[in-house]
């Protein structure tokens, strides 16, 4: 495994101010880096040239190459440049699905927690199984996970990118859901903002926010394939 480039980049993943990133959509504590979920699954699903069944007569030498190859894959996934880490993870997908012979294992990730493993699990192409006991982690993990894969190349259905209003026409993978996440998280803030206008006394806010019922805290699933 290449573990120097896995903690760099694992370190850079964690750095506030990196640019778009899944983090930024609710903090989550000890949120497991995406470069470190990526190399292990990786390392995971890739058999070593030594118990791989179409390098058994290859020599020491042409095993080792192979097996450079592979870390060299994985290495390439890990550039703090989004764009060619992207066209990296395209290549090991593929790789992931070659050694598999198209029949890709499914990922069960029990704690789920920020949704870093299912994350990089669909980006692999595989199907993922995810729970937590904080209804929080699940929503996260629905939200940069489930959601995404369901509603990708969909169109925006909010009234004003309906209409034609905003929008280029195109929406390719998950455009049309930011363009809806964007429209509908500026009403939710203008009606917080009319609720709880500034100047407002703490007391008085918290009255408010104590009428809120608290969920239970119960088991909660998704599931991705």
């Amino acid at each position: 495994m290449p573990l120097q480039a896995i903690n760099d980049a694992s370190a850079h993943d964690k750095m506030p101010g990196i640019g778009p990133h899944p983090k930024n959509l609710h903090a989550w504590w000890a949120r497991l880096p995406l470069p470190c979920a990526r190399a292990v699954l990786a390392a995971s699903l890739l058999d070593d040239p030594s118990s791989n069944p179409n390098f058994a007569d290859a020599s020491q030498e042409e095993q080792e190459q192979e097996r450079e190859r592979l870390l060299q894959l994985i290495r390439a996934t890990l550039q703090k440049d989004r764009q060619s880490a992207a066209r990296a993870v395209e290549l090991l997908r593929e790789e992931v699905a070659r050694s598999a012979d198209g029949d890709l294992p499914s990922l069960l990730d029990p704690f789920c927690g920020g949704g870093s493993i299912p994350l990089e699990g669909r980006r692999l192409g595989l199907g993922v199984f995810a729970k937590d006991l904080n209804p929080v982690a699940v929503l996260i993990t629905k939200a940069s996970v489930e959601l995404l894969t369901r509603f990708s190349e969909h169109p925006a259905v909010n009234p004003k990118s309906s209409a034609g209003l905003t929008g280029t026409g195109t929406w390719s993978r998950g455009a049309g859901l930011a363009e809806d996440v964007r429209f509908y998280g500026a009403r939710i803030a203008d009606l917080l903002r009319h609720d709880f206008p500034a100047g407002r006394s703490r007391e008085r806010s918290a009255r408010r926010f104590r009428r809120l019922r608290r969920p239970r805290s119960r088991s909660c699933q998704l599931r991705c394939t």
